[in-house]
């Protein structure tokens, strides 16, 4: 007997509880889909009704009010956006906006450097450069408010999360399948950490507590733990907003 073909990734509306649906566009992570959930979010944040509209890396949360919008026109208006177009087609969009983050890869900011070197059969000033280099892209933001999954990065870094959790501390940049998190708060992780930043990318006290938006380019500047310290007394721990 010949097994066929898996069916491709389609575009699916869930209902998410009384008050929500998720616009799910692939069962697994890709740039395709990943660019589909920021545009199509965008779209229907004009939706009448929509009260809140979050990205995730291949799916999108569309909440509502139900004491004021009846959940079957919201559906029907979501499953007309899901079908206007090949949402797994569209091309790479250009950044609007570009951060640039100073970051420490001195020994006591990048405990596990050395680990993702030997992982990745790279030098640890290999794998610096890659960092420098990359344009990532705020992919998502989740697990802790503000807190941007970036990526992504060369095929080379495509190593697994760790089964071991370590500490790491508020801006720990850190690093696991093709990609890096910038931790908002101190947290347990599986991930590597290769790196420190001064820049808090959720800010309670702030006009605009989270200063990141799914879509946002992330350029990486290298400094010093003195730059750094320096950095810390400034509003955004030297982090710039470029506006494209």
């Amino acid at each position: 007997m010949t097994r066929s073909a898996p069916a491709p990734d389609r575009p699916r509306l869930l209902p998410l509880g009384l008050d929500g649906f998720l616009m799910r566009f692939s069962e697994g992570f890709g740039e395709a889909a990943n660019r589909a959930a920021q545009a199509a979010g965008e779209l229907a944040r004009s939706l009448p009704g929509v009260t809140e509209v979050v990205p995730a890396l291949a799916s999108t949360l569309v909440r509502f009010d139900p004491a004021r919008t009846p959940r079957a026109p919201l559906e029907a208006a979501l499953r007309d956006l899901l079908a206007s177009r090949d949402w797994l087609d569209l091309p790479p969009a250009a950044p609007t906006r570009r951060w640039h983050v100073p970051v420490s890869f001195d020994a006591a900011d990048a405990p596990s450097l050395a680990q993702v070197a030997a992982l990745t059969e790279r030098t640890e000033t290999a794998l610096v450069q890659d960092i420098l280099d990359s344009a990532t892209r705020v992919l998502a933001i989740g697990f802790a408010p503000g807190q941007p999954y970036l990526g992504l990065l060369p095929e080379v870094w495509d190593f697994p999360r760790q089964t071991s959790l370590m500490q790491v501390p508020q801006g720990a940049l850190v690093a696991a399948i093709r990609q890096l998190v910038l931790f908002a708060n101190a947290s347990p992780t599986g991930w590597l950490q290769i790196g420190r930043t001064a820049f808090r990318p959720f800010q309670p006290e702030a006009e605009t507590p989270m200063p990141l938006a799914t879509g946002d380019e992330i350029r990486f500047a290298r400094a010093s733990a003195a730059e750094l310290a320096a950095c810390e007394t400034t509003p955004m721990g030297g982090a710039r907003l470029e506006i494209l």
